[in-house]
């Protein structure tokens, strides 16, 4: 699967409500962990699989966002669904801005001067000893 978007990605971790009509015509609905998005798409994770042209919407507490699934994958906790968002229901950081979100531009942006980070198992501790 190539990579096709222009817009920066933002990693994020949510929960959002997510809303289809089944094949019946009936409405569905799971809650599902975002785990990307950008202006013209998401990423969310679902414990089952939707087919893919499926129109879905995405419930945040102030709104919500219109898509269409795009690709649906399993991989090993659960499926991944790419939904990419209706013209007139683009995502707005002003609008909804997941509880968890990270730029991974700013890796990019690290100072190669700084030290690097000692992980914690390999810090020392001194101790001192009342007697």
């Amino acid at each position: 699967m190539s990579e096709r978007r222009i817009e920066p990605r933002m990693m994020c971790a949510d929960l959002v409500d997510v809303r289809w009509k089944d094949h019946l015509g009936h409405w569905q609905r799971t809650i599902a962990n975002l785990e990307d998005i950008s202006v013209s798409g998401a990423c969310l994770q679902v414990d089952e699989e939707l087919p893919l042209g499926t129109a879905v919407q995405i419930a945040y507490p102030e709104g919500e966002l219109a898509g269409m699934i795009k690709y649906c994958v399993y991989r090993e906790i659960g499926y991944f669904l790419g939904v990419e968002f209706a013209d007139q229901k683009k995502w707005n950081a002003h609008r909804f801005k997941p509880q968890y979100m990270f730029d991974p531009r700013r890796l990019m942006d690290m100072d190669p001067e700084l030290p690097p980070v000692t992980p914690v198992a390999e810090q020392t501790t001194t101790h001192s000893v009342m007697r």
